[in-house]
């Protein structure tokens, strides 16, 4: 298929996070190639921070997709209501938390220095790219890429702003830029609110970060090609974490 077909094909998520885009190694791959091996690619349940994250990046780059989320006014997530409203296996967002990220929304939004560059004109919003990279294929998705200022911008939300730059490396963001710069050939840079008290941060990627990034996804290499790939050396079901105390 040709390259441009298939970031057709990417960006619509059913296909970018469904078998179609399994296909490609991604960054949400790091944690479990690095941290649990066996869990690589098993279907992970929707936690809170992820459908708080996803609604942010909708309200603030695809706003005509909000319709997608719904809502429920309960008090908790352990009210008759809420359990009643909710699909097995699913959260809903509450009201509550619905109206506290729009706020934040609007607090970064309206910042005159982050509104100048996540809507300047010529911006291409959730853009997917797809590279060999260390003999690999991998795939990304940009939440912004601003051809004026030649940057990648990913937004993010963040419970501690002041705890930001450790976790950092804690969520891999690390190997999420270096494979973004290298899929996108372009600087990547963080605007994060503080979900707390919307405090807002730009926070830049040293060459330390990105070759932190770089070792990641070099040591999550060997772990796929150890247990996944069609040259295999080993079974997932013997492995076993090592660590030295």
């Amino acid at each position: 298929m040709q390259k441009n077909k298939i970031l057709d094909r990417l960006k619509n998520d059913d296909d970018y996070y469904g078998q179609f885009g399994r296909q490609y190694l991604s960054n949400s791959d790091i944690y479990n190639l690095l941290k649990n091996p066996a869990q690589f690619r098993v279907p992970q349940a929707k936690t809170k921070p992820m459908l708080e994250g996803s609604y942010f990046h909708t309200k603030m780059l695809e706003p005509q997709k909000l319709d997608q989320y719904e809502t429920i006014d309960s008090s908790t997530r352990s009210t008759k209501k809420y359990k009643d409203a909710c699909p097995s296996g699913e959260i809903m967002l509450l009201t509550k938390e619905k109206e506290n990220l729009d706020y934040l929304c609007d607090i970064m939004s309206s910042n005159m220095e982050m509104c100048k560059y996540i809507y300047a004109e010529g911006n291409e919003f959730e853009v997917p790219a797809i590279q060999n990279i260390m003999s690999l294929d991998w795939k990304g998705k940009a939440d912004i890429v601003n051809h004026k200022d030649d940057l990648i911008i990913d937004i993010k939300t963040s419970s501690d702003m002041d705890k930001f730059m450790y976790s950092a490396n804690t969520y891999n963001y690390d190997s999420q830029a270096y494979i973004y710069q290298r899929l996108f050939n372009k600087q990547l840079v963080f605007f994060v609110i503080d979900k707390s008290n919307g405090r807002l941060g730009i926070f830049e990627c040293s060459a330390e970060f990105l070759e932190s990034g770089q070792n990641k996804v070099e040591r999550a290499i060997e772990v796929y090609h150890k247990f996944y790939s069609d040259e295999s050396t080993e079974d997932i079901t013997n492995y076993i974490h090592r660590q030295t105390l």
